[in-house]
């Protein structure tokens, strides 16, 4: 799913074309959103722009083209290869994964088994999010990330939309690898949603680092107690924690030894110390450095880097 084309093939025939006539910056693009009976409409660059059937951008909801039922039905089969039923899983926490990191989030009538999700019918409203590798983009972090120690325990924070998983991507590879002088450390990631490495078959398509091991498609708890005890990594990183089990998992990583870099959803570090799960962590100043992403400009903008006390650094 690296390129334009194999990221068109997913939409049924008629989408697709409107597509092609639009005039996307496919490097930039963000979200194709296909909801029934309303616009079609994408997101780049921050920006959010309607399709007419033409393919030409128009901030006017009247000229859009109406996404129909048909259009999103062959969507979905595009989407699961005409085996849906091979998504159940996926589809139950409402978002089916693709080659390359891609997202694909659903929306419509839930079938409920007790009181659990079963799976989703009658689908509609499909939002398709696109991954993008941006090597590089933690050039800026690095010199925070890294001490005289090592790597040091570092949590990006960031509302959604600001690029964290795409720091958070380039920040693994840059370890993983060694960089400005800093020796390669082994990673292991844990995938939950498969959008960091972009796994197909288990194999990473993304480039995370040649000493990267990864946990793909599995819950963040159990993979990072599961990478502890097989993998023996010195740095462990997850995406987007927030569960009272990643907190536990956290503090068995912490008391193994290994580094940790994760991601969570907040506006700053208020808001994250305002939250009863992270409150103990942040008390007893577990993580060393807080990387603040922005609301604007390009992906991964960072507004602040602090330490570990929320000293600013930068």
């Amino acid at each position: 799913m690296k390129d334009r084309e194999d990221i068109l093939r997913i939409f049924s025939l008629h989408i697709r074309q409107i597509l092609e006539r639009a005039d996307l910056n496919f490097r930039s693009l963000q979200e194709i959103r296909l909801r029934a009976g309303r616009p079609l409409m994408v997101q780049q660059g921050n920006r959010e722009a309607f399709l007419t059937e033409l393919g030409e951008c128009t901030q006017d909801a009247k000229r859009a083209w109406r996404v129909t039922e048909r259009e999103l039905r062959e969507t979905m089969e595009f989407v699961g290869k005409y085996s849906l039923y091979a998504y159940e899983d996926e589809l139950k926490q409402g978002y089916l994964t693709l080659r390359g990191g891609h997202r694909v989030g659903v929306a419509g009538k839930t079938v409920l088994e007790g009181d659990k999700v079963k799976g989703i019918r009658y689908i509609s409203c499909i939002n398709v999010r696109l991954s993008h590798e941006i090597p590089g983009c933690a050039d800026r972090v690095l010199p925070y990330v890294y001490g005289e120690n090592g790597v040091h325990h570092t949590l990006i924070i960031s509302p959604p939309r600001c690029g964290k998983t795409t720091l958070l991507r380039d920040l693994i590879r840059q370890i993983s690898d060694g960089t400005g002088g800093n020796r390669g450390y082994t990673v292991g990631v844990v995938d939950e949603r498969s959008e960091i490495c972009g796994c197909y078959m288990g194999i990473p398509g993304n480039d995370v680092g040649i000493r990267t091991d990864v946990m793909d498609a599995c819950p963040k708890a159990e993979g990072m107690m599961m990478l502890v005890r097989s993998m023996a990594p010195e740095v462990i990183a997850v995406d987007e924690i927030g569960r009272y089990e990643d907190i536990h998992a956290i503090e068995t990583v912490l008391f193994c030894g290994c580094r940790l870099i994760a991601t969570v959803h907040g506006s700053d570090l208020s808001d994250i110390q305002s939250k009863p799960l992270f409150q103990r962590l942040m008390a007893e100043q577990v993580f060393e450095r807080y990387i603040i992403l922005g609301g604007s400009g390009q992906t991964g903008t960072v507004r602040r880097i602090l330490d570990g006390r929320g000293k600013a650094l930068c």
